[in-house]
């Protein structure tokens, strides 16, 4: 069990970092192509000793908990990052009306889509066409609803399926690696479409298809996919359309990111969020996130 670290510490640290102006500076005004390919080398060094000292670099400015990870050793940074979770660690709802959490998260914007706009923060929208790529992409989804699940560094990466379905197509988007925290979202209009990116086109079994866009970010640009036999980052320029036929039952995993970052999970007409999913909740996998239409 680690020692609790002292209050002081807490309150000095909290306060540098909730300095939005700086917060800004230190994570977007670097050449954060660089910093996250020089950081992505850096996290797959395997050499045990210099992955305890990074991790408890890591712990002494974040709240890392590792008690429910799978392995309690790590012979790599990255290793830590990708963890898995002991069995049992995330009981998976049953309920075939609801869709789940497919990650550990903090529910950012969310609710009904204004036609073919989300919003990314208050008074800053995005429009699912740049998003996904194409207006019939983001045509099913008119007037439906969103979800976006924001993963702090230290969340478990994994995510995994929502319903039991198929995962039909991935479009990848290669692009920046903008920060995605609240400060930058409430700065940098239309983040996520700038953002690399894949859109996961998924057909539930009961019918509906939904899309889940797990977004990249600085030190985190590169998506793995068991679906795809390519690892998605910054250097891989494509193919940009990639037919899937993957199939999962709900819980299943899917992939992960190297780190931590976003999903945007898309819904038609006629879905609604499960009960308690508001803006600043925290919902871990497997957890009710948005309720299947009655016909479903």
């Amino acid at each position: 069990m680690k020692a609790p670290r002292p209050a002081g510490w807490r309150r000095w640290r909290d306060r540098v970092l909730q300095q939005e102006d700086l917060n800004f500076l230190l994570t977007n005004r670097v050449p954060r192509i660089a910093l996250t390919r020089l950081v992505g080398w850096f996290s797959q060094i395997r050499q045990p000793w210099l992955a305890r000292t990074s991790i408890a670099v890591w712990r002494a400015f974040t709240d890392l908990d590792l008690s429910d990870a799978k392995p309690q050793r790590y012979a790599s940074l990255h290793e830590c990052f990708v963890r898995e979770l002991r069995p049992g660690a995330r009981p998976v709802d049953p309920d075939p009306a609801l869709l789940t959490s497919p990650c550990d998260a903090i529910v950012g914007a969310c609710g009904a889509l204004d036609g073919l706009q989300a919003l990314q923060a208050k008074g800053m929208a995005y429009p699912l066409k740049a998003l996904l790529g194409s207006t019939p992409a983001a045509e099913p989804y008119r007037d439906g609803i969103y979800v976006t699940l924001r993963l702090t560094s230290t969340m478990y990466h994994r995510f995994h399926a929502p319903h039991q379905g198929t995962l039909e197509h991935v479009t990848y988007f290669s692009g920046d690696t903008w920060n995605v925290n609240p400060v930058a979202l409430a700065r940098v209009g239309r983040l996520f479409c700038r953002n690399e990116r894949a859109a996961l086109r998924y057909r539930l079994d009961a019918g509906p298809v939904v899309t889940l866009v797990p977004v990249a970010a600085v030190l985190v640009a590169s998506i793995r996919l068991h679906a795809l036999d390519v690892l998605l980052h910054l250097r891989w320029r494509g193919p940009h359309e990639m037919p899937c036929d993957a199939r999962y039952a709900k819980g299943d995993e899917m992939g992960w990111f190297q780190h931590g970052s976003t999903i945007v999970v898309f819904a038609p007409r006629g879905f609604a969020l499960a009960e308690g999913v508001a803006p600043a909740r925290r919902v871990r996998m497997g957890e009710p996130l948005l309720r299947l239409p009655p016909a479903a």
